[in-house]
């Protein structure tokens, strides 16, 4: 006996299965090519983003302290330069 398919080939079901040929096509390349031990994984794909994050996070941070520590030893009463003005007539 032939199994037959449960539902009609459409449009959705061979992009699905064009998808995951890909997919799987993609990842034994990049096996093959930085070998089974180099391949990356979600988890470290998510570890590397949090660390980023986080980095980005620490120099904001730095970049408010160093503003704030400016706008503290910037003399009271200091006015802003007048802005610079064609030659006179």
């Amino acid at each position: 006996m032939a199994t037959e398919l449960t539902q009609p080939m459409n449009f959705a079901v061979v992009s699905r299965v064009l998808v995951s040929v890909a997919a799987e096509v993609a990842t034994g390349v990049q096996r093959a090519v930085v070998g089974s031990d180099n391949v990356r994984t979600a988890r470290e794909n998510a570890w590397d983003a949090i660390q980023a994050d986080r980095a980005r996070a620490a120099a904001r941070a730095e970049a408010a302290r160093a503003v704030a520590a400016m706008i503290a030893v910037a003399p009271a009463g200091r006015r802003r330069a007048k802005p610079l003005t064609t030659a006179h007539r």
